[in-house]
């Protein structure tokens, strides 16, 4: 039964208890929601993490903003609009998409983790929501939030993760379903770095306070969901290698290179060479520094060689994304976690 995707049962009195016999799909999981016995010890840190990482959309003050936003240029309040749209469409699907992948994972301690990433992918929707609803009047609003039926650009940016998710709701197999994991990592590591670099270079330039700290909180949120992803594919490639061979590896680097591709054309599209502080090329490299290092991160090498390094003239990406300026990198180095108001020290 290991490694076979196979739905959980919801009540299972008979399940395993001995941890050994826990395994990230294809268990025999009683879905008790203990705390002390865990397999997977990273999803405590993760769960403390994520923890320390509440907030609340309607805490941060958009008043700036709204005087903000009519003075916006043409090309700055077009793609303000059009990235708003994706972010939105996005998390709602996540939203959505989540509770469908958590049926197939039988380590308990695993799904807490994806019900809190849930929980904040609603909150992100209520994010965007509330940014629209302060500097828009409800007909604008409606207009942005619907945007990608109208945009074909747009549309074919959420086609690729909506078609690959709609995939595992019609096929649940093995190869199905390491391709649902890989889109939410592409999602979370890829996908929404153009826009959180369109709302940081507005903040950097003194436009839009608000709405740029919003992404920040966001972006932090994201840093744990991809975090979250690229371990439960580390494991499945660990408790199962025979689902990683040749074709399975050519596979997710043909989905994250589509991915970095689709990134690459957006960022032309909505920023392109008339926002000031951006470029068609910055976003260009820095896009392909993002795949290297998601490419890297699940142990795969180098997918775009020269760009191992963070672009120099995108530095502040990172800086800015620190919502408190607090270093947070889950992949190179220990976290530290910190609340909406202060740095907390903490070891995870």
């Amino acid at each position: 039964m290991k490694c076979k995707v196979s739905k959980r049962p919801l009540f299972n009195p008979n399940g395993d208890i001995d941890l050994k016999k826990r395994s990230m799909i294809g268990g025999n999981t009683t879905n008790l929601n203990d705390f002390n016995n865990i397999k997977y010890t990273w999803t405590s840190d993760w769960y403390r993490q994520a923890m320390n990482n509440f907030w609340i959309p309607e805490e941060i003050n958009l008043s700036q903003d709204v005087k903000d936003y009519p003075h916006l240029s043409k090309a700055e309040r077009t793609a303000y609009d059009k990235v708003l749209s994706f972010l939105v469409f996005l998390d709602s699907l996540q939203t959505a998409n989540l509770p469908n992948v958590g049926e197939y994972i039988t380590a308990n301690e695993v799904n807490l983790c994806i019900t809190i990433q849930t929980f904040q992918e609603a909150i992100h929707s209520q994010s965007y929501s509330y940014m629209l609803d302060t500097i828009c009047n409800p007909t604008e609003r409606d207009a942005i939030l619907y945007q990608w039926r109208d945009d074909e650009r747009l549309l074919k940016r959420n086609t690729f993760i909506g078609d690959l998710y709609n995939e595992f709701q019609e096929k649940k197999d093995e190869r199905t379903f390491i391709r649902v994991l890989v889109a939410n990592y592409i999602l979370e590591g890829v996908y929404f770095y153009s826009g959180f670099m369109f709302f940081y270079n507005l903040g950097r330039n003194g436009k839009m306070p608000g709405s740029a700290q919003e992404i920040r909180y966001i972006n932090r949120d994201e840093n744990t969901h991809l975090w979250l992803f690229r371990s439960i594919i580390l494991e499945l490639q660990k408790e199962c290698p025979h689902l990683f061979e040749a074709d399975t590896i050519q596979m997710i680097k043909e989905m994250i290179e589509e991915g970095v591709n689709q990134e690459i054309a957006w960022g032309q599209y909505v920023i392109g060479n008339d926002i000031p502080g951006l470029t068609a090329d910055m976003v260009t490299d820095y896009i392909k520094y993002l795949g290297n290092l998601r490419f890297a991160g699940l142990g795969l090498g180098t997918l775009y060689p020269g760009y191992e390094e963070e672009p120099e003239n995108m530095k502040w990406v990172s800086q800015y994304s620190n919502a408190n300026m607090v270093k947070t990198d889950f992949f190179e180095a220990r976290p530290t976690a910190y609340a909406k108001s202060a740095a907390l020290e903490d070891d995870l």
